[in-house]
């Protein structure tokens, strides 16, 4: 088993139920999480029997990458492969705050929304929280840089894997350990309703990213499959639902494609459905997916687009393209290495 799929707690409940000392887990944590090491013998403060033991039961798992692609823009894709030989990708985003990972959850993914390479190939299997926990290690050792903000939402449906993403968050927001602060993690989600509710209700203070792309039912359920499970409309019940009751504001995913979702009636339309609502649009354009018919928006109408919500007072920004020259879009790199 490899020990990053254990949180804390699981850690420690295991060393109690071989009679070591709770304190054990502290030291072991800090060496996988602080130090790094990345062999069981290089943890000298435990003891010959307990090493021993721990070699017999756990694995410490890095990823192989097998590719690595920089922007101009400093943006950097690394392709990873498994244990399994399956292989995912993931991106780190050179941010004026530091360096952010997206991470990815599942090796492929069974939602298909057309605009993403990702859901060209079907979900084989989701990861383990170890192989998500691996994926922020792996690229700091490869890179040999500090990352200190995750998004969760590279291949796969973070809420098609809950109770892993769960655990990786845990893992990862661990004082002793990684210590990426709880806010500076967010995880994004194409609408599974029940899945929303019951995040709701895990009270972390975990940003959550709702991707819509669309202002109406019919557009949204052409784009992304998931709609005709879960209606535009009761999507948008279940996002004020969340407002209500975590307090806390929502992020709206909107990628602007050319004539699809970007005319001003869209705009229009967004308003009526969000505004005075504690929301913030992230109007994303469009990156390029091969074999796919759709384009990106004009600057000039990306630009009126995000005039129409803010002089409506809707909390927009436009994301700065990141990786046009490396296919950063999710999946991209995995279908050319399959």
């Amino acid at each position: 088993m490899n020990i990053f799929d254990l949180t804390f707690e699981q850690l420690t409940d295991y060393l109690l139920s071989i009679q070591q000392k709770k304190y054990r887990s502290t030291q072991i944590w800090e060496f996988l999480y602080r130090h790094r090491v990345q062999s069981f013998s290089e943890m000298y403060t435990l003891g010959a029997p307990l090493i021993a033991t721990l070699e017999a039961n756990f694995t410490i798992d890095y990823l192989q990458p097998l590719k690595t692609l920089t922007d101009s823009d400093g943006t950097i894709k690394i392709l990873y492969q498994l244990n399994d030989q399956q292989k995912i990708e993931c991106v780190v985003l050179n941010n004026a705050y530091g360096y952010s990972l997206c991470v990815s959850t599942q090796v492929g993914c069974n939602m298909g929304c057309i605009f993403c390479a990702s859901g060209q190939h079907k979900k084989i299997r989701d990861l383990q929280s170890g192989e998500m926990v691996s994926q922020i290690l792996s690229s700091q050792k490869h890179l040999n840089i500090d990352i200190r903000s995750v998004v969760i939402m590279g291949i796969g449906e973070p809420f098609d894997n809950y109770q892993n993403v769960l655990n990786f968050i845990k893992i990862i927001n661990q004082p002793k350990g990684l210590e990426i602060g709880i806010r500076h993690i967010t995880i994004s989600t194409c609408g599974i309703i029940p899945k929303i509710k019951q995040f709701m209700q895990e009270n972390l203070q975990v940003n959550l990213a709702i991707s819509l792309h669309a202002s109406d039912d019919k557009t949204r359920t052409y784009l992304m499959k998931i709609n005709q499970a879960y209606p535009f409309l009761d999507l948008i019940a279940s996002i004020k639902e969340y407002l209500d009751f975590t307090k806390r504001r929502v992020t709206i995913e909107y990628i602007l494609i050319d004539h699809v979702n970007d005319q001003e009636e869209d705009a229009h339309r967004l308003i009526n459905l969000f505004k005075n609502l504690n929301v913030y649009f992230n109007l994303i354009p469009y990156n390029p997916v091969t074999g796919v018919n759709l384009h990106p928006s004009t600057r000039e109408t990306r630009q009126n687009f995000f005039n129409i919500l803010k002089k409506a007072g809707i909390d927009v920004t436009i994301r700065n393209p990141q990786g046009e020259n490396i296919e950063a879009a999710c999946g991209q790199l995995r279908i050319k290495n399959l």
